[in-house]
């Protein structure tokens, strides 16, 4: 129903996060900015497809109450319960492949910078 709402208000948040650290950065390494980029793009792609779905279904429509769960209060609550398991599920799982990809990404730039240390050792 409207479990896209989640991701899509973690998306706001990391967006506006990306935006205030943007100009605080000067890393040599993959800048923190461009990895929050990423989850920006995986929230955000994410809770597009599944307001497409959505729509698709007619769950939501472009007149109030725009969510059709609105409609009554049994309705809205079982909106809700979704919105807190399954929406805040998806946010979260998404958070967590970010890190992942973020841990992997990390350990690379770490071995890389052993690598060149040890060249530059060598030369000298």
């Amino acid at each position: 129903m409207a479990c896209f709402i989640v991701p899509a208000t973690e998306a706001i948040v990391t967006t506006i996060v990306k935006k205030t650290a943007d100009s605080n950065e000067k890393e040599v390494k993959i800048p923190f900015t461009r990895k929050l980029k990423w989850l920006n793009n995986m929230l955000w792609g994410g809770s597009a497809l599944l307001a497409f779905e959505h729509i698709w279904h007619g769950e939501v429509t472009p007149w109030f109450p725009f969510l059709t769960a609105a409609q009554s209060s049994s309705e809205t609550a079982a909106m809700l319960h979704e919105m807190a398991t399954r929406g805040v599920a998806m946010a979260v799982l998404v958070t967590l492949v970010w890190l992942g990809m973020v841990a992997v990404t990390g350990a690379r730039e770490k071995k890389e910078q052993k690598v060149i240390a040890d060249n530059n050792d060598a030369e000298a």
